[in-house]
């Protein structure tokens, strides 16, 4: 009975060990459809942020890939999450958006496939992104958010749309981020 009570007590130490309340250990999948999370990028900060292919904000993709390769080196991710949610605006297929993003704007960081960033069906990253214990809740109002996480996975600022990738106000942020400890 006593190695049964320890074999109880030991799976559910593992259970609550692998919740998906830090924002790495949320099942995603990447744009091949294969199984992920932003685990690898566990101790980088990541600029995550939901894109889309026909949307007034698509020509963010360029400052995007530019800060990438800006602050990559440094350690920071750019992190592409494509909706469909707003005016549907990414109608395409995985393959579709990866070509795309390639063609066009010559995107090198990671993208997944696509979510749901709000209502019924949202995904679990944005739960947590912005949720209601999120420091930064409330429903994503367009595509082009970006989310700016520090290196131990906290949320640190949001960002709406009309705020552009190489602005100020966000390399600031994520300058800081970078150097924070």
């Amino acid at each position: 009975m006593k190695a049964l009570t320890l074999l109880a007590t030991l799976m559910l130490g593992q259970l609550v060990g692998v919740r998906a309340d830090s924002i790495y250990a949320v099942k995603l999948k990447d744009i091949d459809g294969k199984d992920s999370s932003l685990a690898a990028y566990k101790g980088q900060v990541l600029l995550i942020v939901n894109v889309a292919s026909k949307c007034g904000f698509t020509k963010q993709y360029t400052g995007l890939e530019a800060i990438y390769q800006k602050y990559k080196s440094q350690g920071m991710v750019v992190v592409g999450m494509p909706c469909n949610q707003f005016g549907g605006q990414e109608p395409g297929s995985s393959d579709e958006i990866k070509l795309f993003c390639s063609s066009q704007y010559n995107v090198t960081f990671p993208l997944f496939d696509k979510l749901e960033v709000n209502g019924d069906k949202r995904h679990a990253l944005y739960n947590l992104l912005a949720g209601k214990d999120s420091p930064v809740a409330g429903d994503i109002k367009w595509n082009f958010t970006k989310f700016l996480v520090a290196k131990d996975g906290k949320i640190l600022k949001r960002f709406e749309s009309a705020v552009a990738p190489e602005s100020p106000e966000l390399t600031t942020a994520i300058e800081a981020a970078l150097a924070a400890k």
